[in-house]
Formats: C-alpha cells, structure tokens, sequence
C-alpha cells in the first residue's frame, strides 16, 4: 500500500491510496466466500460454489464492492496512522479505481478534517498579573463563612406576621392558560428570594399572610408549554423564619470539633486565607488560558464546528431559527473547540501521562458535582466507552497546570505570585472535608427542627 497527503487547509488535507490487486487478494477471497454461502446453487454445496459461477450469478463487480467495503477502513486507518494524521469528524471517500483484474489496483481518495498543527511558545514566556490578596478579601471570605456556618445550624420556627425575604415557606402553586388548569401542586417548600422557581413568585409572597391566595401572570419556565403566560395562584401554607444561633463556645462544639469559638474561628480563617489564595491562583489559570487562546493562531474546521451546532440544536428544546441564540452556540463552540486543541497540543509537548489513580479521582470528583454514585457513573461511562474522553479530559487538566508552573504571574504590586499551593492538577477547589461533614450534619439538623 501506497499513500500520500496533500494539505488542503490548515484543518483540512486529502490523502490518497494505493492498494495493489496481490495485497486486496486476501478481502477478495473472502468476498467470494461471503458470497457463495449466500447463493444456492444446484449441484453445489453453500460455500462451495466455484468463483466463476458466482461471477455468472452476480457479476464480478458485486464481488470486488464487497471486497472493497470489507477491507476499505483498514486501509484508512493504516493510511491515517501511515502519515500520523490525527482525524476529527468523519472523511469524505471516494473511489477511483477498482481493481477487476490482477495487476490492477485499488486507488481511493478520503478528505478529512485533522488536528491543526500548534506552534507553542516556551511556557516560562508568559506573564499574567492578578489581583492581590488582601486582608479585606480574607476578612470577608472569613465573615461569610462564619455566617454559612451559622445558617446550617440555624433553627426554623413559625411566625406570626407577614412573610418576608429569607423566609422558609410551604405553599400550594396552581397554574392556568385560558383558564384551563395545566398544573397542581401542593407542599412545596420555598426560600423567598432564593428565586429559583417561577418569575415574579418572590415578588407575589412577600407580604402575604398564612392561608391567603394571590394570582400573578408569569411565563411558565418549562415544560410543554414553556414560555407561554400562565395564570399563577399560589397559596401561603406555613412560614418560618431561621433563627441563628449565638456564637459562642457550645456553637463551636455543636458546628465543630474544637471546643472553643477562638478555635474555631482560627479554623475558618486559615480556611479563608486558602480560598481567597485559590481565588487568585483560579484568575491566574483562566488569564493564561485567555492569553494562549488570544495570541495564538489556532484554527478549527468549519465541518466540526456545524456538527457540534447541528447537535446543540438536534433535540427540539431550541429554537434553531433563533439566530442570535445560534451565533452564540457557535462562537461557544469554537472558543470550546479551540481550547481543547490547545490543551491537547500543551499535554503533547509536556508528555502528560494519566494514572489510574488520577482516572479515579476525576470520576470520584465529577460523580459529587452530579450527585451520583462513582460506581454508577464508571458503569454509565464504560457503557458509552467514554474511559479515553475521561483520560483526555485529566491530562488537559494536568496540561494546563503544567502551564502553569511555569509561567510567571504576579500581582498589581508586583509581587510574585505561588501558585503551587492553591491550584491542583485537576484545576478545582481543595474544598475540606471538614466543611463537608459540617454540611452533612448540619443538614440533619435543620430537617429535624423542621
């Protein structure tokens, strides 16, 4: 087999190749096989027939076409690995010759979309300034986190007033259009202000009282009739407020494991002092990353970029005649696209390699973030075989924190800035344990109170 590129774009190249008839020959026999057991001829076995009466039955085009498909993605791949061409998307083939007679040969063309080829820059070239980090954001990341602290072990009780912002409510919602009900519910609970349901539905409950009903309009936000005006009557039930609880020592020992506040406090502000650092070290991350994708000439194909738009779009749930919506999903896209290759690019140069363990813990960190069970989502991944876009992903991780040991990044004072401590390979927040169980726990409490 002989092959050869031609470059027709950066993205873009046609190879063609060359199958002598001697190396087809193998596919060819083959085809005769496949085909003889498939015909029944009188006088002969299945699997016997003689290739010349196959000729006679089917002609011997039909046979070379068989042979031809069976062997034609071998040849491909050998040709694609042959040139150390790295395809994205689907090729486009075309046949040019097909051998019929010994001494004749295979000849086929296939343009395909490929990884451009990326010149990167020596990685300790690169300057980013961040912000500082100030004892104002640390005394505020302090503050906020006492506060949280205190809103987990806080206690619901009832009140005898007008509900208000930062209540817990319960409450009945119905919902018409043209005065035809659509839907019924009865008990749900509610934060005022979290506005996390229907639009103007935080704005109806404040001021109401137990047991009165208002109506507002609002376009329902899913659902069969999404988007469309509804008539919404909702229904005060009950009404609590969260009462915090004082801080002092036993606060300590109830939200923690120190038995002091002055300990405890000393425990979230070396906490705060990590996150408002990891702050920093994330604003780093994402200005080198900005800076490579702004400074770098990293093109993608055009072909891959509509299939990825084609597919945003292919479940019915957005309207494909948007066309603001559409140039939106396709600049995504190519921003996406683009940083993608870049990382792809960067974990080759460096020679990034993905363990086993980091696999694990990648799976074990994304099956947190959509609440499901590690084994589960190892089960649902290895079904799609989605194991070499989970190794992709890591070592795209690991490619960027590889950039990032090395670049040189400094605050607005000029300082220079460590990120050793605050960012990991996988480029997420250290969250703590502690926190964690404190959330559990504190969870618990707040369900028993209610």
């Amino acid at each position: 087999m002989k092959s050869s590129v031609e470059t027709l774009s950066p993205t873009r190249v046609k190879m063609t190749v060359e199958v002598p008839y001697e190396e087809l020959k193998p596919s060819v026999d083959a085809a005769y096989k496949a085909i003889g057991s498939q015909i029944s001829i009188p006088g002969f076995r299945p699997g016997k027939v003689p290739a010349r009466i196959i000729e006679q039955r089917v002609g011997k085009g039909a046979v070379m076409q068989e042979a031809v498909n069976e062997a034609l993605p071998k040849y491909y791949g050998d040709a694609v690995e042959e040139n150390d061409l790295r395809p994205m998307g689907q090729p486009e083939v075309d046949l040019t010759e097909v051998p019929m007679n010994e001494g004749d040969q295979l000849v086929f063309t296939a343009e395909l979309d490929v990884r451009p080829t990326i010149e990167l820059p020596e990685f300790s070239s690169i300057e980013v300034q961040v912000e500082p980090v100030s004892e104002d954001a640390v005394t505020e990341e302090l503050y906020r986190r006492v506060e949280d602290l205190r809103a987990r072990f806080g206690t619901l009780i009832g009140v005898d007033r007008a509900a208000q912002e930062g209540d817990f409510i319960t409450m009945d919602l119905r919902g018409e259009i043209d005065g035809e009900e659509i839907d019924n519910v009865e008990g749900v609970s509610y934060e005022i202000g979290s506005r996390t349901m229907i639009e103007g539905l935080d704005e109806a409950l404040v001021g109401m009282n137990v047991d009165e009903e208002k109506t507002f309009t609002a376009p329902l936000a899913g659902g069969e009739h999404e988007g469309q005006p509804a008539s919404i009557s909702v229904t005060l039930r009950s009404c609590k407020e969260r009462e915090l609880p004082e801080l002092d020592d036993d606060f300590a020992q109830m939200a923690s494991e120190f038995d002091t506040l002055e300990e405890l406090r000393a425990d979230l502000r070396t906490q705060a002092e990590q996150a408002t650092q990891f702050g920093q070290g994330i604003e780093a991350r994402d200005k080198i990353l900005e800076h490579l994708l702004d400074t770098l000439e990293i093109p993608v194909p055009d072909s891959v970029v509509e299939a990825e738009v084609e597919a945003h779009f292919a479940d019915g749930s957005h309207e494909t005649e948007d066309e603001d919506h559409r140039t939106e999903v396709r600049e995504n896209t190519v921003k996406a696209l683009r940083t993608q290759l870049l990382l792809d690019a960067i974990a080759e140069k460096s020679e990034v390699t993905v363990g086993q363990q980091e696999l694990i813990e990648y799976l074990i960190m994304t099956a947190q973030q959509y609440g499901m069970d590690p084994a589960q989502l190892a089960q649902a991944m290895d079904s799609q075989q989605q194991a070499g876009a989970m190794a992709a992903e890591v070592a795209r991780r690991k490619a960027l924190a590889a950039v990032m040991e090395e670049a040189k990044v400094t605050d607005t004072k000029g300082q220079v800035v460590d990120l050793s401590a605050t960012i990991d390979v996988d480029g997420d927040e250290d969250a703590s344990e502690d926190e964690d169980a404190d959330a559990s726990k504190a969870d618990e409490k707040t369900s028993d109170d209610e």
